[in-house]
């Protein structure tokens, strides 16, 4: 959403590769061992094979897609996410890797990297300590989302932060990762990984007309229970064309209109 024509970009990025057939010649994405994988994953990873570094590839994808502002990886390490899913049986199955983890459709329990614990960039460290405004999401929350905050530095930083905190509900459920969830499971799984407090407002999408005509979504009510100590900001922040993803523009807009209305009442105080 940084880059220039940040619609198509979008899409580009987080297409994910299937298993039917992607050719002329009938060869599948689980042939040429793209299966399950995003775009925006391989391309990073061609980026970190051409430039020689994980932190180079970021900075020259910047140019290549005139990104506008930067991004800054929470960890140089090397690092595999797991998910410990729960079986039909009731037992727990660990299952490995970003793409492997919503294949396995079973209910997921928590996510956890190895190594366990890697250290943060510095850069990031000092983004997040320096930032105005924190937005956490939208996203995948189990393969997006926690991920980045299970670097504990990172997590901490973000805990400490006088910044105002908001969260950015994901407008639809995701196959594989949040079937069937509530915002509020959207939150507990949040609080079981990070603790409860991260954030401050939670950010969530009240224009409900849409619905998937394939059963592959279901819109996510904005409601929470009375017990969490969250504010909740509800506006019409669908892409009505895409209406399992937030509009860029719509999103942006309602996030300016509440940081300016906070500072607002902050000052007024």
């Amino acid at each position: 959403a940084l880059a220039d024509d940040d619609a198509l970009t979008t899409q580009l990025f987080q297409y994910r590769f299937s298993k039917h057939s992607n050719s002329k010649n009938g060869q599948t994405a689980a042939e040429d061992g793209l299966a399950g994988h995003s775009f925006g994953n391989i391309f990073i990873t061609t980026m970190a094979a051409v430039t020689g570094s994980f932190e180079r590839a970021l900075a020259e994808s910047s140019k290549v897609l005139a990104i506008r502002g930067q991004i800054i990886p929470s960890t140089l390490q090397d690092v595999t996410l797991y998910a410990d899913v729960l079986t039909t049986a009731g037992t727990e199955v660990r299952v490995s890797g970003e793409s492997a983890i919503p294949h396995a459709r079973a209910p997921i329990e928590r996510v956890y990297l190895e190594p366990d614990s890697p250290p943060a960039y510095p850069g990031a460290v000092r983004a997040i300590l320096n930032a105005d405004l924190i937005v956490l999401g939208p996203g995948s929350l189990y393969t997006s989302l926690l991920p980045n905050l299970l670097a504990p530095e990172i997590a901490q930083a973000i805990r400490v932060s006088q910044a105002p905190k908001i969260y950015i509900a994901n407008v639809a459920t995701q196959q594989g990762e949040t079937e069937n969830y509530t915002l509020g499971d959207h939150i507990r799984a949040l609080e079981k990984h990070v603790g409860s407090n991260f954030f401050t407002h939670i950010l969530a999408n009240n224009n409900l007309r849409h619905h998937s005509q394939n059963n592959l979504f279901d819109l996510i009510i904005p409601e929470i229970p009375d017990t969490m100590p969250y504010a909740l900001v509800q506006a019409d922040v669908i892409d009505t064309d895409r209406p399992w993803r937030h509009h860029s523009a719509k999103l942006a807009a309602q996030l300016i209109k509440w940081f300016q209305d906070k500072g607002q009442r902050s000052a007024d105080l």
